[in-house]
């Protein structure tokens, strides 16, 4: 241990992109964030190590020498051939100092082997050295299983001098200079990891998929299905074991080109749990799960790997916000009004949608919730096309919402366009989960945006208008009473701009005014009673009474597969819906100067955004009842059966 002190007073440091650097001082390596939420909290409070009463006088030697550690090989400073410079991608916390050596005893069966000694100065570093060994004696069991997904820890160097007493090195495998921070924050990582992941038919099998290649959304789908199934596969072997990671982030991940597998770390804060507290089980896994869903969004959208943008997206879950409503956030944050043109986000949009489904599981506000690594491993998102996968009916309702709200995006209402969204609006009402008016209670309160209407574009057409007006987003906040049994608050709140002039201002800015309709309503059952006319009448109706998409939404339940989805034999003829009884309205216009002095220009503007926006929006009373809702999305119906699609939006602002 001497030549690792002199070696720690002589070098310098210095940092390249690309290449290992000479990094020795426990002051030049790089620090991890900890900044941990208030659930990392707790679980850190839950773990009741056995050795975190240790105390901390108590010698190096005496600490091993305590123990039972046979299944370690104990080595000696001579054992080794140390390097001078270290990759960056190993560079450990402010409290150890990183070394990369070779084994050059001949009687060691890992001799030439290169491998990584992490010289731990505190006794907090010291028990996670000590615990690292621990777990390795409880998953060793299973080698194959251990040498394929955990970073291997070797043994530790015995002290030899005075001066080593208080420190302990621990020496672990080395599996790559990166870890998959570095990796995915090189300007080349796709190639590179591609050809270090050794890409091929063969290995892309493993995913199930059958082509190499292609555009760069499909690359990057495919390395993050391989990754992420790699990862889940590490994680659940550590749960099957009674044994939580928590420390599972990119700094700690790194991919091993010799066998093309995740590491998942050295498992020095691994907790412990037992089968018998439940409790203490399912809060350890869903911590696990919900840093698996941090590992995975960023892979995925790289704006994420942005400290600011990040903390908003933390702040966002953490504020109780439903993480179904990310999309939403997340082209808000990017100022982006569709996926296009965004590779991250178009791979969470493809397959109807599955990224975002898989993502709000993963990260769901109660731990409860989240999903487990087995089922995360048969969601569509990380299957290929290869693989026949059966969609849960969540799924099934999610996938229905989602491509409504990309065609939505497309603002190409064409004929075509109209029906396609009237049948899928059709099918969620007839899935609808949630028939009952106490079903609506918690799900119905939030802010609202409407995206689209089956009776009236939203915004301008091809009419040449009287008043220049441009609308903005339309919102309804609904707003729970504080007594049972009052009604609820309806307040519609239409966003506009007046462009005053002959000629229209190439940046459309204007005058900014609102319009504010408020209502309440209060809530019953009901029933909505399927019609079927016939095909003479069917063609002379217009399309806004979607009576075709009734009829082929009736027809599509009536096949083999969905009738064994739903359960039923026969498609209804009338389905449970929420009727919605409003009361008196109150309008209110807000218009700034000069038009808010000039009562003609007002009142022309205010005809404008009437014809420019669905009547129900400003008539909340032909509002008649509420046909479909979930997290993130509701289906309203008015007098005259038009459907009004609607997304939740973030309550609170980040």
């Amino acid at each position: 241990m001497a030549l690792y002190s002199s070696a720690l007073i002589q070098s310098t440091s210095c940092y390249h992109n690309n290449l290992p650097t000479t990094l020795f001082k426990p002051s030049c390596l790089p620090r991890m964030a900890t900044n941990h939420g208030s659930f990392r909290k707790q679980i850190k409070c839950s773990l009741s190590l056995e050795f975190e009463q240790e105390d901390a006088s108590v010698s190096t030697s005496d600490f091993l020498e305590g123990e039972e550690f046979s299944h370690v090989t104990k080595f000696t400073s001579s054992d080794f051939k140390i390097s001078d410079r270290v990759s960056i991608g190993l560079g450990g916390r402010g409290d150890e100092a990183v070394f990369e050596a070779i084994i050059v005893n001949s009687d060691s069966p890992l001799n030439d082997t290169k491998v990584v000694l992490r010289r731990l100065t505190t006794s907090q570093a010291q028990r996670r050295g000590k615990r690292a060994m621990q777990v390795l004696k409880k998953l060793a069991r299973r080698k194959l299983m251990y040498h394929s997904y955990s970073m291997q820890v070797h043994g530790y160097v015995c002290p030899q001098t005075m001066d080593d007493e208080g420190s302990f090195t621990l020496v672990h495998g080395y599996h790559g200079s990166f870890s998959l921070r570095h990796w995915l924050r090189q300007a080349d990582w796709l190639p590179t990891l591609e050809a270090t992941l050794a890409l091929d038919e063969e290995s892309v099998r493993r995913v199930g998929d059958d082509t190499v290649g292609g555009p760069a959304v499909s690359r990057q789908l495919r390395v993050i299905r391989i990754l992420m199934r790699d990862l889940l596969i590490g994680v659940n072997y550590l749960h099957s074991h009674g044994l939580a990671h928590t420390e599972l982030r990119l700094e700690n991940v790194h991919i091993s080109p010799v066998d093309r597998h995740i590491k998942v770390g050295i498992l020095g804060n691994a907790a412990d749990f037992f089968e018998d507290d439940t409790d203490r089980q399912q809060m350890m896994i869903a911590f696990d799960m919900r840093c698996l869903g941090f590992i995975m969004v960023k892979m995925i959208l790289r704006e994420l790997m942005d400290p600011l943008i990040f903390t908003k997206f933390k702040a966002f879950l953490n504020k109780g916000n439903d993480p179904s409503c990310l999309r939403e956030f997340l082209l808000r944050t990017f100022n982006m009004n569709s996926s296009h043109g965004n590779v991250g986000l178009q791979m969470l949009d493809r397959n109807w949608g599955a990224g975002w489904h898989l993502l709000s599981l993963l990260v769901a506000t109660r731990p409860l919730n989240r999903i487990r690594c087995l089922e995360a491993l048969r969601h569509p998102f990380l299957c290929g096309p290869r693989w026949r996968v059966n969609p849960s009916m969540d799924i099934i309702r999610w996938s229905l919402g989602s491509t409504a709200v990309r065609i939505t995006e497309e603002y190409i209402y064409g004929h075509q366009q109209r029906i396609r969204l009237a049948h899928f609006l059709e099918l969620m009402e007839m899935l609808n989960p949630y028939s009952k008016p106490k079903n609506w209670l918690g799900l119905l309160p939030g802010r609202w945006r409407l995206a689209y209407c089956t009776g009236r574009h939203v915004g301008l057409t091809t009419r040449q208008p009287p008043s220049r007006v441009l609308i903005g987003d339309v919102h309804l906040t609904i707003t729970q009473p504080s007594k049972t049994k009052q009604p609820f608050s309806f307040t519609s709140d239409v966003n506009f701009r007046v462009l005053v002039g002959k000629d229209w201002p190439h940046d459309k800015i204007g005058i900014h005014g609102k319009l504010v309709v408020n209502s309440t309503f209060r809530l019953t059952s009901g029933k909505r009673h399927y019609i079927i006319k016939d095909e003479e009448e069917n063609e002379n109706l217009p399309p806004a009474f979607a009576t075709n998409a009734q009829e082929s939404a009736i027809k599509k339940l009536s096949g083999n597969k969905w009738r064994k989805a739903l359960q039923q034999r026969e498609p209804p003829s009338s389905l449970p819906v929420v009727k919605l009884v409003s009361s008196d309205i109150d309008v209110a216009l807000v218009l700034n100067e000069p038009l808010s002095k000039d009562i003609e220009a007002a009142q022309s503007v205010v005809n404008e955004v009437r014809m420019q926006i669905p009547p129900e929006m400003f008539d909340l009373s032909k509002i008649v009842c509420g046909t479909y809702v979930d997290s993130r999305m509701m289906v309203l119906r008015s007098v005259n059966g038009s459907a009004l699609l609607f997304t939740r939006v973030c309550s609170i602002e980040c």
